[in-house]
């Protein structure tokens, strides 16, 4: 079984593609970013006129990046304790691996799914952080 997930409470994809991908038991969650459902503006994001990044606040980013992941696993029928791999995208590693590592231990307290993170020169709207994760989608007891 392969079905595509759409959360109607996530922001809406910036392309083309699923909030995620479900496999099996696998859900395969495409790359968010800090977006907000409904909002133009970007959390933690100051823009210039020209639509460049003139400062950001790369802890509510990182903060709404995995609150976008929570709720489309939610919407998917898990959650972040079932997550088992998460890969991040910074545009600025040298400033923010540490506090990111420090939003990711409120989400993931116990039991640490693995990780890549990785520092990329741009990504696709004027943000500092992306993420992509795998999760398992356990069956309903009794099913």
């Amino acid at each position: 079984m392969i079905k595509s997930i759409f959360s109607e409470k996530a922001p809406d994809p910036i392309g083309p593609y699923p909030h995620a991908k479900q496999v099996g038991n696998f859900l395969f969650v495409s790359g968010a970013g800090p977006r907000k459902k409904d909002f133009e503006s970007i959390p933690g994001v100051e823009l210039n006129p020209d639509g460049t990044i003139a400062s950001y606040d790369f802890e509510t980013q990182a903060h709404s990046v995995l609150s976008n992941i929570k709720t489309i696993l939610e919407d998917a029928g898990t959650s972040m304790e079932n997550v088992v791999d998460v890969t991040v995208f910074l545009t600025n590693m040298k400033d923010d691996f540490q506090t990111f590592n420090t939003v990711y231990k409120e989400y993931f307290k116990e039991d640490q799914p693995a990780r890549t993170t990785v520092e990329v020169t741009a990504l696709p709207t004027p943000i500092a952080i992306e993420s992509k994760c795998i999760a398992v989608i356990k069956p309903e007891k009794g099913a």
